[in-house]
């Protein structure tokens, strides 16, 4: 009997937790914060850190840019997180951005488009359709 017990108290822990596994992958739990990192003349600038960190808690993301100059920087957010300020660095240049998206909108993705020109960064927000619903109070697609 206690064998049975054991069994089933290992079967439902696993059960759970790969049930919080799944949640973790979410579109509703997941903030990206993507952009392309460029000098003064607009050339891209490959390996450059981009770090992220959640003013909040002090957590840092870290991303690289590639050949183009691209990052990608994908952030643990739940709807709570919504109104977050977060800092955005990349060699001296730092911008803070606020983290917006409608939390009723659990199908596409979050986040926002941060690009680092000639050493400024300029957000474009509106470059996923779920924060760009915010802006126009209508579907996207």
């Amino acid at each position: 009997m206690r064998r049975v017990a054991v069994a089933l108290a290992v079967i439902l822990g696993a059960l759970l937790v790969g049930q919080a596994a799944d949640a973790e992958h979410e579109v509703y739990y997941r903030y990206t914060v993507l952009g392309y990192v460029k000098d003064a003349r607009g050339r891209p600038i490959p390996k450059r850190e981009v770090m992220i960190i959640r003013d909040k808690t002090g957590f840092s993301y870290l991303g690289e840019t590639d050949a183009r100059g691209l990052y990608v920087v994908v952030l643990r957010l739940g709807d709570e997180s919504r109104g977050e300020s977060l800092t955005a660095r990349a060699g001296a240049a730092t911008a803070r951005i606020d983290v917006r998206f409608e939390p009723t909108n659990r199908t596409e993705e979050r986040g926002t488009r941060l690009d680092l020109d000639g050493g400024h960064f300029v957000e474009r927000s509106a470059w996923f359709p779920s924060t760009l619903t915010l802006y126009l109070g209508e579907k996207t697609r």
